[in-house]
């Protein structure tokens, strides 16, 4: 399934068909930055950590990241095509892909 632009929003989680979760960190414009997981990731519950330990921030074109294959996917017993994280978790996203400068820069630009 794919996305339309307007359904991709920053603080949210979703998931590819190749079961690579995406947490979109930051949107200006037409880019964004997100942090991707591995492919194959094991799904997510409450105790898990996020699964961006040491993974590269990637920025691309909104429209460039909507035209994946996306999934729904069960998070937190909520069953959608993306979750919304909260501030803890999101914070915790960040911090694991190292984004903090590069969203300060996007925001700047």
């Amino acid at each position: 399934m794919r996305l339309k632009e307007k359904e991709v929003e920053t603080g949210y989680l979703y998931l590819t068909g190749a079961h690579q979760y995406r947490a979109v960190l930051v949107m200006k414009g037409e880019f964004m930055i997100y942090a991707p997981s591995l492919e194959g990731a094991a799904p997510l519950n409450p105790k898990t950590k996020m699964p961006f330990e040491n993974q590269p921030f990637k920025k691309c074109q909104i429209v460039t990241f909507a035209k994946k294959d996306y999934q729904v996917f069960d998070f937190n017993g909520d069953e959608a095509i993306k979750h919304k994280l909260d501030e803890l978790q999101l914070a915790e996203v960040i911090a694991q892909c190292n984004a903090k400068s590069a969203i300060a820069t996007l925001l700047s630009e």
